[in-house]
């Protein structure tokens, strides 16, 4: 009897690991933007596709715990249904995430943290990660500890600009992308080590996972700082007010020369 519960047990553990993780995913979220809300670092004075981004993004999230709820609580049924809708939701994720960028860029509104080179080309990069990691997921349905591991790696990836806005990033410059790269790493290391607490081993979801992830990070860098980011910056702000921006250089904060 033992050898059959033991299996039962760490599914239930597992069950609970997702669903916990992903609460504390959406507080991180929840946290990040009002600290940075009330902080004055964000207001609502923001061209109407930032709030679009914000809202399809939101309600991503609110999507990912429903997801997990759904699966711990047995609505299996409802759970399938659902991710269907979730997988059109991420197409739209990808092409607002992708405009929202172009269009701070062209009204040489990106954050003072960031170079403004490395911000056009890490925010796409980013979220197309997500989507390769979220259609990975779909595919892989059938298998449960793929699918839930690598949905769990793409929502860590999500939780950089949240993360970003708790961390003191101004005083990181001129690494704050890196920090906020390493404080996304913390989530799937989380759930390696809860692995090996449950099972005594790691599942090779993880190992894909962190290695979008941090492959995604290098790309980033290898593109940011080379003849093509430069060109593909100077294309996308042509014509506009971002042109008069450098791609190298930080922006000044606001209220300040």
């Amino acid at each position: 009897m033992a050898t059959i519960a033991a299996p039962d047990t760490i599914v239930r553990s597992d069950d609970r690991f997702f669903l916990v993780t992903s609460y504390l995913m959406a507080l991180v979220v929840f946290a990040g933007f009002s600290f940075a809300l009330a902080s004055g670092r964000s207001s609502f004075a923001s061209p109407p596709i930032v709030h679009a981004h914000a809202l399809v993004f939101m309600g991503w999230v609110v999507l990912y715990v429903a997801q997990n709820s759904l699966v711990s609580s047995g609505a299996i049924a409802l759970h399938r249904g659902l991710g269907w809708i979730g997988a059109g939701w991420v197409v739209a994720m990808v092409v607002l995430g992708t405009l929202v960028t172009t269009r701070l860029a062209q009204l040489g509104r990106v954050p003072p943290v960031f170079l403004p080179a490395q911000f056009l080309v890490f925010d796409p990069v980013l979220i197309l990660t997500f989507a390769g990691l979220t259609a990975a997921a779909i595919v892989l349905r059938r298998s449960t500890q793929w699918h839930r591991r690598l949905h769990y790696c793409g929502m860590a990836l999500l939780l950089g600009p949240a993360l970003g806005r708790l961390l003191p990033l101004p005083l990181l410059i001129p690494y704050a992308y890196e920090v906020d790269f390493l404080a996304v790493l913390i989530f799937p290391l989380i759930g390696i080590a809860a692995d090996i607490r449950r099972s005594g081993s790691v599942h090779p979801a993880w190992w894909w996972g962190l290695g979008a992830i941090v492959g995604s990070t290098v790309l980033v860098e290898l593109i940011s700082f080379s003849p093509l980011g430069a060109a593909f910056y100077a294309a996308v702000v042509a014509g506009t007010p971002g042109a008069a921006v450098s791609g190298y250089a930080f922006p000044p904060f606001p209220g300040m020369p």
